[in-house]
């Protein structure tokens, strides 16, 4: 229960799901604490891809409405080959009246602008690294050591990324996070004129993505196979983008040409290959990237986190023991992610075909599949965007009655 100070919810981890833990708990009048290691909350990223299913969970949270204010309109999106042959393409008309919803694409920063402004001041805590001590269990609280000495908590929310120090704590056996395969490159840049091609572009072993944002910005990536740890011989990832992309079809190498080389980030994209046996222990709920992280071929790492935060809110109430919510937690959440990580690795072992042949016959069947009606394409991401989260306390905003 959450009756007295020592009796809180402690959020480990300052990112995306962390705070969407925090303001959903907080929604549901539940004291919480956030701790960020770093010195601020300046986001390590570019730009991201909320779904619908994301969306109506920010809804319940209350900020769903001004993140689809910030993002930027554009009529279609699609696939391509690097020559500029469009593989399949979808209006984006359609797609929201399949969905009720569009995909909304802002900068990593404002999602978090906007949870953080829905806190209560002092809620988040910068510069305050945060370890589990002991999980609990059903008649004991969990333990979290901070630079202030150790607390006691309720709920423990374990939202410290990929390389999660809670997860090894609980469940040692795991494997962990392995290499995909792939490496990945983001930045923002800012173009003359808004792109009229949106979507990604796929290649040998490789793809680039473009998407807009707001205020003329746009969101340029990029995915290649390549050795883990790999990085630019001379230390310039631009010259690399170019060196890969440049040849490619408009907007992508003009967009590349655009970039800041301090400011194009690179990362190995690791996965969780294998499920944890349960995203919770005791006290403890293992939340995004600690609990199921995923390849990006989906775009639904930050969505599915968001999912978390509002499921594992839902059913707390400051009078609740969420030691007995927390199976609930792990019997909705489990099933759902580990689907989603399979299909994310399944599409990137198609943009992983390398050999000319291979390309050829992969590009074949989705330029054939971009001939059958919209439904029918669109239906086979049914089963992620159609989801429907649970409802929070009264005080979240819900749009149009979802």
């Amino acid at each position: 229960m959450f009756t007295t100070e020592a009796h809180r919810a402690i959020v480990i981890g300052g990112g995306i799901g962390g705070l969407a833990a925090a303001l959903a708990l907080h929604r549901q009048g539940i004291p919480v604490t956030v701790h960020e290691r770093a010195a601020s909350l300046e986001p390590v990223g570019a730009g991201l891809a909320l779904a619908p299913n994301a969306l109506r969970a920010l809804d319940r949270l209350g900020v769903g409405e001004r993140l689809r204010a910030l993002a930027a309109p554009h009529p279609a999106i699609g696939l391509r080959h690097p020559s500029g042959r469009w593989l399949a393409r979808t209006d984006t008309a359609t797609f929201e009246a399949r969905f009720g919803d569009t995909i909304a694409a802002v900068a990593r920063a404002e999602v978090v602008a906007a949870l953080v402004d829905a806190l209560p001041e002092g809620t988040v805590r910068t510069d305050s690294p945060a370890a589990l001590v002991t999980p609990g269990s059903a008649t004991e609280p969990a333990v979290v050591r901070t630079g202030d000495g150790e607390r006691s908590a309720a709920l423990v929310v374990a939202a410290d990324g990929i390389r999660s120090a809670t997860r090894d704590l609980l469940f040692p056996g795991h494997p962990g996070p392995r290499y995909s395969g792939f490496t990945s490159w983001r930045t923002i840049v800012t173009p003359a004129r808004r792109p009229e091609a949106v979507g990604e572009v796929w290649g040998r072993g490789q793809l680039a993505g473009v998407v807009p944002l707001a205020d003329g910005r746009v969101y340029v990536y990029g995915a290649a196979l390549a050795p883990a740890g790999a990085r630019a011989a001379d230390g310039d990832e631009k010259a690399e983008l170019l060196r890969r992309f440049g040849t490619w079809c408009a907007p992508v190498p003009q967009l590349l040409a655009l970039a800041e080389p301090e400011r194009v980030l690179r990362h190995d994209v690791r996965d969780l290959a294998e499920p944890l046996p349960a995203h919770h222990l005791g006290r403890v709920a293992l939340l995004g990237d600690a609990a199921h992280a995923m390849c990006p071929f989906q775009g639904q790492g930050a969505c599915q986190a968001i999912e978390d935060a509002v499921v594992l809110a839902a059913p707390l109430t400051p009078a609740t023991d969420p030691a007995a919510a927390l199976p609930a937690y792990t019997a909705a959440r489990l099933p759902r992610t580990t689907g989603i990580v399979a299909g994310s690795r399944r599409i990137g072992d198609l943009v992983a075909l390398r050999t000319p042949a291979a390309a050829f016959l992969r590009d074949t069947a989705l330029a054939l599949a971009g001939l059958l009606p919209a439904r029918a394409l669109l239906g086979r991401s049914g089963a992620t965007y159609d989801w429907q989260p649970p409802a929070l306390g009264a005080s979240a905003s819900v749009r149009r009655g979802r």
